[in-house]
């Protein structure tokens, strides 16, 4: 099997980067979308490297859906969901994938209570645990947005 093949070192090369950098894509409802690092939740300045990483090829994802709820008292809580998808996708297909148990996970949830959603995609298949997924979410003011809004 030949090693040099352009397309599959282009390949080697962008899923090195995006671990190098733990790259982790965060999607607010009625906030935008962030760059994390998915260990310690900081921002990552989307460089073409990385934004060609991400967007150029396909990955194995895994994604952490979380619904943001106050309950009455005031004190935030979270249901999520996490799911892993048969196959390898580009990145603009993800929302296609994850509709489904979007809708699913936000019909389970309380309607007084719910005050926001969003999703973290990792490239790769890293999955995260309940606590890292609300730090992540906490960073990007999972629950702030939608207070101040």
């Amino acid at each position: 099997m030949k090693r040099n093949i352009p397309r599959a070192r282009l390949e080697r090369f962008s899923r090195a980067i995006l671990r190098q950098y733990r790259v982790a894509v965060v999607r607010m409802e009625n906030a935008g979308q962030y760059l994390i690092d998915w260990r310690d939740a900081r921002a990552i300045t989307p460089s073409p490297q990385i934004m060609g990483a991400l967007c150029d090829i396909s990955h194995r994802w895994v994604i952490y859906i979380g619904a943001f709820c106050l309950d009455g008292h005031g004190q935030p809580y979270m249901k999520s969901t996490e799911i892993a998808p048969e196959g390898i996708y580009r990145s603009e297909s993800l929302a296609d994938v994850l509709e489904h148990c979007y809708r699913e996970l936000l019909d389970g949830c309380n309607p007084n209570d719910l005050i926001g959603s969003g999703w973290i995609a990792m490239p790769g298949g890293t999955s995260l645990d309940e606590a890292q997924a609300a730090r992540i979410f906490e960073a990007c003011g999972a629950w702030q947005v939608q207070a101040a809004a």
